[in-house]
């Protein structure tokens, strides 16, 4: 009987065709359930199909068993089916359930789901309908069919069956969402905007939602709103409910845990993708792609020692693989093994020359280790042919600075701001040239002073923004209110135990006190990063 399935099984307890629909209750009437070849499937998932056909064929067999039970087996069996993406034998296992267990919710749930998922919103509504039948109060059917209803085009029958669901759960993303796009269907914006603002609000990682609250806001004429929203949209979905979250996690595969670990991380919940991953890497120990991801998990939950060690294996793996060579040179980087950075970057690029973000960290780690030249080359490289990397124009104005050639760093400055003035990066390093550059012809104490009142207006009081005022009090001559303010920067520096900035701060403080003005905008151990 194992060998069968391999092949092909098939669970019959009558000759009906798999488009009947099998009257309740009625064993002699249930629909063939076959499984075409499962030798493309990991080891792991066809044992869990075998053990799961041999429950069902024992209790199909036992002349004692109970319709429930019976049902019960073909529901889980047309599950499991249809998470490995059978379908068609999915859909016969779930009618059989359906018929013997009509009074449970998930058999019509979950070929709502599949008829949905093919395309068939007819059949997928009629199948929901059932499910609500059975459980008259269950939200997520309700949101189900809401979005059948805003697919046909029927914004109005989507409204009315979430306003019942908000009722029942009035903490539901997943319901302001559908309420928020009926309304944007009915070109109410300012109602889609309120609902999709509350639906973010309650899952803030969905960023499917953003698309729609442009739309909204762009709807409303509010441009700036609209634009924001269109640049962080992107594919999260607002959090499954809980019967598609159990079909997304019931297959024991390699595949099936990469891909919850995938969702899970696009969410930022790093534990629980490090958890499926492990159970990913245990079932798939040579597959260097999981390995990489189990690092960027472990990376993010700050075990720098067990994401090094995954990193490693994935490169062991797959020599050449880039992507774990650059996340093993962001971590020499973030410890300040430049050298090793370096080798880590150089590495990828030598896998993918293409890849921007190895070019540019590699030009961030010959600028941090003192290779100037050969940084502002990488740059260059960048800006030759993508000119809108933000950080590589900010990069080369830092290496520029450490050349100490601060008009050509200025001039940058200036034109950065002009291009990109949603980066206050380039203000910030603007008002530090311009109020203690070296140079005369770069200073400018009294526009120093604009671009930090400016930043201080719309930012918090950070110790870099108090110290640069006071090098541009003391610029325009103000040393007493220098002095005020370079007190407050070594107090902040002082809280934040960085004794040693503090002795730099202090160093400043007696040249203002003596009336004398800051000449380094930068000390050599201060970091110019954006």
């Amino acid at each position: 009987m194992r060998a069968a399935i391999v092949s092909g099984l098939v669970l019959m307890t009558a000759g009906c065709g798999a488009t009947n629909e099998p009257a309740t209750g009625d064993r002699r009437a249930l629909q063939a359930v076959s499984v075409p070849d499962l030798s493309r499937l990991e080891k792991s998932v066809q044992a869990q199909l075998r053990e799961r056909y041999d429950a069902l064929i024992a209790t199909q067999r036992d002349p004692i068993s109970a319709a429930a039970e019976l049902g019960t087996e073909y529901g889980e069996m047309g599950k499991l089916l249809l998470a490995a993406e059978f379908n068609d034998p999915a859909e016969a296992a779930l009618v059989n359930a359906q018929a013997l267990v009509p009074g449970d919710m998930r058999w019509p749930y979950y070929l709502g789901y599949l008829y949905r998922s093919k395309g068939d919103i007819a059949k997928a509504v009629a199948a929901f309908e059932r499910a609500l039948q059975a459980a008259p109060n269950d939200v997520p059917t309700m949101t189900w069919l809401a979005e059948a209803a805003l697919d046909r085009g029927q914004p109005d029958t989507a409204v009315s069956l979430l306003t019942k669901a908000l009722s029942l759960e009035p903490r539901s993303a997943a319901v302001y969402y559908g309420l928020g796009r009926a309304a944007l269907a009915k070109r109410d914006f300012t109602g889609a905007a309120r609902d999709l603002e509350q639906a973010l609000a309650l899952d803030s990682k969905a960023s499917v939602i953003h698309y729609p609250l442009a739309m909204a806001y762009r709807g409303l004429g509010d441009q700036r709103r609209a634009e924001s929203h269109l640049r962080q949209r992107g594919a999260v979905q607002v959090q499954p409910d809980p019967l598609r979250k159990a079909l997304d996690e019931l297959l024991h595969s390699a595949l099936t845990y990469e891909r919850n670990a995938d969702a899970a991380g696009n969410r930022g919940e790093w534990p629980a993708a490090a958890e499926y991953l492990r159970k990913a890497v245990a079932l798939a120990p040579a597959r260097a792609s999981i390995r990489h991801k189990l690092g960027t998990a472990l990376f993010y939950l700050r075990d720098r020692r067990g994401a090094l060690d995954e990193f490693r294996e994935a490169i062991r793996l797959s020599p050449t693989f880039a992507a774990a060579h650059y996340a093993l040179g962001v971590m020499h980087g973030e410890a300040g093994e430049h050298q090793h950075a370096i080798d880590s970057f150089s590495a990828a690029l030598a896998s993918e020359p293409a890849r921007v973000d190895a070019r540019l960290e590699l030009a961030n780690a010959l600028r941090r280790s003192g290779r100037l030249e050969s940084s502002l080359s990488e740059y260059q490289r960048i800006l030759g042919t993508n000119p809108g990397v933000v950080r590589a124009h900010f990069g080369s104005v830092a290496a520029l600075v450490r050349l100490n050639r601060y008009r050509e760093a200025a001039d940058r400055l200036g034109a950065a701001m002009d291009q990109y003035p949603d980066a206050p990066a380039f203000a910030r390093a603007a008002a530090r040239l311009l109020a203690a550059a070296p140079d005369d012809r770069v200073r400018d104490g009294r526009r120093a002073m604009a671009l930090v009142q400016a930043l201080l207006s719309g930012q918090p009081r950070t110790l870099d923004l108090i110290e640069t005022m006071a090098m541009a009090l003391a610029e325009t001559g103000q040393y007493g209110d220098a002095v005020r303010w370079q007190r407050q920067a070594i107090e902040a520096a002082g809280q934040a135990g960085r004794k040693d900035v503090v002795q730099r701060l202090t160093d400043n403080l007696e040249r203002y006190r003596a009336g004398r003005p800051c000449r380094t905008p930068w000390h050599v151990d201060e970091p110019i990063e954006f």
